[in-house]
């Protein structure tokens, strides 16, 4: 028997058949990532019909079609994380200088707040005009004009000595951040074969916290040594520095695999942006993933941004130097985790659900272990507490395994950008609430903190209103895909 496939888009409506070798549990859709356009062989290649390559939920080889990844694959791919590197240090570097800019500025805890809240607001309003362009423009020309913004935005910071200038650079600076993850999202999805989104999406988080661990062990010493203007002015050097790289050296896609023209419509403007942003949301599992991201990410984010570091060392009575820590601890977790969650959902898609409610009941139930502890927190309770945290950046990375399968190649951006809003919006909102509660109750963490079981129960309840209407698109896509391999005689 010889297999032939037919054309697997056009019988799906929707994207890349995903998952034709995989029968997941939970109905998800697998092997096909839709940043990658279908190879010849349709669903399945050339290697056998649906269920053929193992066990339930595994990824099979390579299909044909999809980038072959290798040396030059990462070597590209690299300078892209290495800009996500650099942005994650400066959108970070404000945690380990709050207590400063409370000085320098003569500012109060709300005050201090909106420097991360202005930023973070400007991050998630861009995350879909972002996804826009990726989408139209590509990786390089996105990432090249991030690089830009961020860099101006760290030396700014550098050099303001006034409240209103320093919120502008901090924007500036948010502006340039929103740029660079969606666009290492679409690279890796060029350069790798699809079986490889996840760990490839995990590893550049993971490269990202080590741009927060430089923030915790790095900045704060050098901040602490040489002062507010050397510190944030020498780090905008490593932004110009990672520009000549995406200019001289970033590619888009390799050579045979460049994505399909953009069609006339895309010409027309509103009415292409409207239907691009219509058609990614209408996905069940767009939504569900910006959810997923919403509820996980934001109580390791909002802890290391900015409330990390006055927690500790104002409501707990630690130094700075072994807050400093915790928070390293925080980021080191982040790191290790990352690489396991990745691992094990390229394997088995069905971990995706139990990882993200693990995360969150976890979190859940040590925050409110140190929060409400009689009494100063022991020390201990403290360093139990960073274990959950560093898993939350890892958790809201499963909201692109919602997505990626459920898009195809030309609203990868889009629906990344659906995705990361989500994370981005919740440690806003919280960022601010903790800001207006400290102010009004006198510095009491213990309500200020509160404000992060609202956020999540929130987040938990649209997981789970979503959660059987993206299983089951998934397992129409799956048995669609199935569908497309017609077995005839040799």
């Amino acid at each position: 028997m010889s297999e032939v496939s037919k054309g697997s888009r056009a019988a799906q409506g929707m994207g890349t058949p995903d998952g034709a070798n995989a029968s997941d549990d939970d109905g998800s859709s697998g092997p096909r990532d839709a940043g990658t356009p279908p190879g010849p062989g349709g669903a399945g290649g050339k290697s056998g019909s649906a269920g053929s390559s193992g066990s339930a939920g595994a990824f099979p080889g390579r299909l044909p079609g999809e980038p072959p990844g290798g040396a030059k694959a990462v070597a590209v791919w690299g300078i892209g994380v290495a800009v996500y590197f650099v942005a994650v240090t400066y959108r970070t570097s404000l945690g380990v200088a709050g207590i400063d800019a409370a000085d320098r500025f003569g500012i109060n805890a709300s005050a201090l707040s909106t420097f991360s809240i202005l930023q973070l607001l400007v991050y998630a309003g861009m995350q879909i005009p972002v996804g826009l362009l990726v989408d139209r423009w590509g990786t390089k020309r996105i990432l090249t004009l991030g690089v830009v913004l961020f860099t101006l935005g760290q030396f700014g910071f550098a050099f303001s000595d006034s409240y209103a200038m320093a919120l502008g650079c901090r924007a500036l600076l948010g502006c340039g951040d929103a740029m660079t993850f969606i666009g290492v999202l679409r690279l890796g999805a060029r350069w790798f074969p699809a079986r490889r989104g996840p760990v490839v999406s995990q590893i550049a988080a993971l490269i990202g916290m080590a741009g927060n661990l430089v923030t915790t062990l790095v900045l704060a010493r050098v901040l602490h040594q040489f002062g507010w203007t050397p510190t944030f002015a020498g780090s905008a050097a490593g932004g110009v520095l990672i520009l000549l790289l995406v200019l001289f050296f970033l590619k888009d896609h390799p050579p045979g695999h460049e994505p399909p023209p953009v069609p006339k419509s895309a010409r027309g403007g509103r009415r292409y942006v409207a239907r691009q942003i219509a058609d990614t949301w209408r996905e069940p599992g767009s939504r569900i993933g910006m959810w997923v991201h919403f509820t996980t990410q934001f109580p390791g984010m909002v802890f290391l941004l900015l409330w990390g570091l006055p927690f500790l060392v104002e409501a707990q009575g630690l130094s700075r130097e072994a807050a400093g820590m915790l928070l390293t601890l925080v980021v080191l977790v982040n790191m290790c985790v990352g690489l396991v969650f990745g691992q094990v959902i390229s394997r088995r898609h069905t971990a995706r659900f139990p990882l993200v409610f693990g995360t969150v009941g976890v979190t859940a139930a040590l925050w409110g272990t140190a929060v409400y502890w009689p009494g100063q927190t022991p020390l201990w309770v403290l360093v139990v507490l960073c274990l959950p945290l560093g898993a939350c950046g890892p958790a809201s990375m499963v909201g692109f395994d919602f997505s990626r399968p459920a898009n195809p190649p030309e609203r990868q951006g889009t629906a990344s950008g659906i995705v990361n809003m989500g994370g981005f919006t919740a440690s806003m909102t919280t960022l601010l609430l903790i800001g207006v509660l400290l102010d009004l109750t006198g510095d009491n963490f213990r309500i200020a903190f509160s404000c992060v079981f609202v956020i999540q129960a929130f987040g938990v309840s649209q997981i789970l209103r979503l959660r059987r209407r993206t299983l089951r698109r998934e397992h129409e896509r799956r048995t669609a895909s199935r569908v497309e391999a017609v077995h005839v005689p040799a």
